[in-house]
């Protein structure tokens, strides 16, 4: 069963937005190789706000995906970036 998940990245301020236009390409990059990953989608939705919406085969392709992303530059580059995401299964 897939899971996705879909939300928001909220930046508090323009230094985290531009954190997150530094990191995210290659964040982008990387989660599109990953395997189980069917969809992965960062756009822009406001001066600091970004949608997010992730798809991935099934939970074990989506927790490696969320260990890969804890561990990475990514991931404590924006450990501090708000996020109000969904996680669904089907």
């Amino acid at each position: 069963m897939s899971i996705r998940l879909t939300g928001k990245l909220i930046c508090a301020t323009e230094a985290q937005a531009a954190i997150v236009r530094e990191y995210l390409p290659e964040h982008v990059r990387l989660t599109l190789a990953e395997p189980g990953c069917l969809e992965f989608e960062v756009s822009h939705a406001g001066a600091m706000t970004w949608d997010v919406t992730e798809r991935f085969t099934d939970r074990a392709a989506f927790e490696a995906h969320q260990a890969r992303t804890g561990a990475s530059a990514w991931g404590q580059a924006t450990a501090g970036i708000a996020r109000e995401y969904e996680v669904r299964e089907g």
